[in-house]
């Protein structure tokens, strides 16, 4: 159909007809986002989470109205500014303040203005996840009519504008931030999909209308600019975009310290893919076979069992399998096949079972899981050694499918675990070698066998390899390779010196709580001494005789320090001083105290020995002296476990006394991190691989090692350098972008986005 309205006249129309089909979903999407934190509070999960996830079930029902109604004035008010001749949503809204007053000057920007602006970024950047070909599609469509390469940056068009309104709206209807995080894969899913139908919509309407029916994208294809000069032809614009956007908001931000740390996450979606995430594509795979095979989902409240004819087909496709890919005389498994091969052989295996089936629902069952496996046995990332013993899982997996439905429910399915926390350990960043070392590649396949060995466990036998094999890691890097061991090992010497050390100030504090001891003398012991203890008993061993030595030095200190009434008494202070300041200055020195702040020490301890001599410190019983002694002898056994002790931020600084070729203690850099940062910071995995910005490099790192409680983190580069993080400087780190997963989701969370894309071509092979 040819052109014949004016062009202008035909992009304002069509930002018209975008506008009125959001209006005739609003209730449609609002009522979906009810309906999932109703399922949401069902699903069980830690008693603090199930708590949320309650009152939002409670309170947004209630609310409900308000907020769709917030939402259509919102567009309303858009679509009338449309009407009036302008394009933008700042024209009938105008945006939230970023911080630059009319005058110019920047000023700070509340808190809550901050956390507003990241949340609808985030569903911005969820829409754009979701629905960039479409917008690209449009964007194309309408440069076409306004002759104009880029969209305004309000654009009512532009993704955010619509997640603006979302948030706005929900707050209007007295909607907490908390309750929308909590909420926030659903509204990410519901929303993205509304917003994907409405730009197809408008795509289908301008097509109708003549307007360029096959896009060419060659133009929208651009260099990547600096970060300063923005993003030219993204789809995503960024929060505070626009002439000078965001310069304004940085700058705003900047003295609350988290404007980088926006612009990033802004960026980075989140900075990675959650469970958040996993469970919403899992949520988009259940409703989209719903559609099509209506009883699979009932299915998931019974425990079905394949039947008999399926159950002998899949036993005579693993014995097949398994002798097509049995190794030659003198050879491993998995060299002679190739992937292709490999591919033929499974997609052959899964019209035999398709056969075999009784059932939609095992039809459909084959047929997901042949396409996770499909997508996983591509996977470049996996050395083709290891790529045979994931296929040679697909039919234990099958197994489990079929007679544990929630496999395609949840993201904490074992079996599902077990190929995550696999693939996570051996896609590193190493593309040339794609050498995962023999001793990983053998847990491997001895994990593989052990799952053939038992084809009725189901969900057990997975549960077990899975912490088999997560003890194997933990050995495997501490013990068995190359690059990690050493750095392992000087770690685990850092937490326990950092550990015995906060042990011992505790029961020096306790020891000395009510003894007149001079407070340069109190102080000595506790901020330095402990930790000359500490390193003595990591080095030579607490009961050691070096340590023993150490302990009497710090008895002969006290003694020394208090009050010197007599002649004798004096006399004897000065014939034990000369070798008490020397092994004070030896167990600094071996403690790595430079020989400056030695000097400084010993300075201050003078000065306390001085006041004794003067009769101004306070006497100790000699009793008590003795009863010290034998405390000191014996702290060890005093001493709190390890597991209560807490290496908190104040002991950051202190950390980088560890400091060496070898390892690099992170001590500064990131930003503040929010509560789910920490959270996500414990939450990271022995052997799963990063990329880090530390020191002006940026490099691959892997998850070596966590210490007691997860509050000392080692990394360690293929080179073999360690890297040690402190908890919460960990999380700084995570929410500056400065470390990013090289994974941006888990691998069967992938396969199953990669099952979606095939089956949202063609569903019908669902059942056929």
């Amino acid at each position: 159909m040819a052109t014949t309205a004016n062009p202008q006249a035909l992009a304002a129309q069509a930002r018209r007809a975008y506008v009125e089909f959001l209006l005739q979903g609003v209730a449609q999407v609002g009522n979906a986002v009810v309906e999932g934190a109703r399922l949401l509070a069902n699903q069980t999960t830690d008693p603090e989470t199930g708590i949320k996830r309650r009152n939002v079930a409670i309170d947004l029902p209630k609310a409900s109205a308000r907020w769709q109604n917030a939402m259509i004035t919102a567009l309303r008010g858009a679509g009338f500014a449309l009407t009036a001749g302008g394009r933008t949503a700042a024209e009938a809204n105008p945006p939230r303040s970023s911080g630059l007053s009319s005058g110019g000057d920047f000023s700070l920007v509340d808190d809550d203005t901050i956390e507003r602006e990241i949340l609808s970024s985030r569903l911005a950047l969820a829409m754009m996840d979701k629905a960039s070909w479409e917008f690209t599609d449009l964007r194309s469509r309408m440069s076409v009519l306004e002759q104009r390469d880029e969209l305004e940056p309000q654009d009512v068009l532009r993704p955010h504008v619509l997640a603006r309104f979302v948030l706005d709206a929900w707050r209007s209807a007295g909607l907490t931030l908390d309750a929308w995080r909590t909420l926030q894969p659903s509204l990410h899913e519901e929303f993205a999909h509304f917003v994907e139908e409405a730009y197809h919509e408008t795509n289908r309407w301008l097509v109708n209308h003549g307007v360029r029916p096959e896009i060419d994208l060659r133009p929208f294809i651009r260099r990547s600019r600096s970060a300063a000069g923005g993003h030219a032809g993204s789809g995503n614009t960024p929060l505070g975009s626009g002439p000078g956007g965001g310069a304004t908001l940085s700058a705003g931000l900047s003295r609350h310290t988290v404007g980088e740390e926006t612009r990033l996450m802004t960026r980075a979606a989140g900075l990675a893919r959650t469970s958040e995430h996993a469970e919403a594509v899992l949520g988009r795979l259940n409703r989209l076979i719903g559609r099509h095979v209506p009883e699979f989902s009932s299915s998931t409240v019974i425990q079905p069992q394949p039947s008999p004819g399926l159950k002998a087909a899949i036993n005579e496709a693993q014995q097949s399998l398994h002798q097509r890919l049995a190794p030659s005389p003198g050879k491993e498994a998995g060299g002679p096949v190739s992937t292709p091969a490999l591919l033929q052989e499974l997609q052959v295996r899964k019209q035999a079972l398709k056969q075999a089936a009784t059932t939609p629902i095992e039809r459909a069952t084959i047929e997901i899981v042949a396409l996770l496996f499909q997508s996983i046995l591509t996977e470049e990332r996996i050395p083709a050694a290891v790529r045979v013993w994931f296929a040679r899982l697909q039919m234990p997996v099958l197994r489990v499918a079929i007679s544990e439905p929630d496999f395609f429910a949840t993201t904490d399915h074992p079996a599902r675990k077990l190929i995550d926390r696999m693939g996570a350990c051996v896609m590193g960043f190493d593309v040339t070698t794609r050498a995962v070392g023999d001793a990983l590649e053998k847990e491997i396949k001895r994990v593989v066998q052990v799952v053939e060995a038992y084809p009725d466990t189901g969900r057990r036998v997975f549960q077990t390899v899975l912490t088999e094999f997560e003890r194997f890691l933990e050995h495997y890097f501490k013990n068995e390779n190359e690059a990690t061991r050493k750095g392992v090992s000087l770690a685990q010497q850092v937490e326990q010196r950092e550990t015995l050390a906060i042990q011992y100030t505790i029961e020096l504090r306790k020891m000395l709580n009510e003894v007149p001891v001079q407070e340069g003398v109190r102080e000595f012991l506790f901020h330095v001494w402990a930790d000359v203890l500490a390193m003595t008993g990591v080095k030579s061993g607490p009961a050691s005789e070096q340590t023993k030595v150490m302990k009497r030095a710090a008895a002969d200190l006290i003694w020394s320090a208090s009050a010197k009434v007599s002649r004798e008494e004096r006399a004897e202070v000065i014939r034990r001083l000369p070798p008490l300041l020397k092994t004070l200055r030896e167990g600094m020195a071996q403690a790595g105290i430079t020989l400056e702040k030695q000097d400084q020490h010993i300075q201050a301890l003078n000065n306390s020995l001085a006041a004794a001599f003067t009769a101004k410190a306070a006497t100790i019983p000699t009793e008590r002296l003795n009863e010290l002694m034998a405390r000191l002898e014996t702290l060890e056994e005093l001493l709190p476990e390890a597991e209560d002790v807490q290496i908190d931020e104040s002991m950051v600084l202190d950390l980088s006394g560890h400091e060496s070729s070898e390892l690099e203690v992170v001590g500064e850099g990131g930003s503040m991190p929010t509560p789910a940062m920490l959270t996500w910071a414990r939450e990271l995995q022995v052997g799963s691989w990063y990329k880090l910005d530390y020191r002006g490099r940026n490099e691959p790192v892997q998850l070596a090692w966590q210490g007691l409680r997860k509050q000392l983190t080692l990394f360690v580069t293929p080179a073999g350098r360690g890297v040690l993080f402190q908890q919460h400087r960990l999380a700084a780190f995570l929410q500056a972008g400065l470390l990013v997963p090289a994974q941006d989701e888990a691998l069967t969370v992938r396969a199953t986005r990669s099952a979606l894309a095939k089956l949202d071509v063609d569903p019908s092979r669902l059942i056929h």
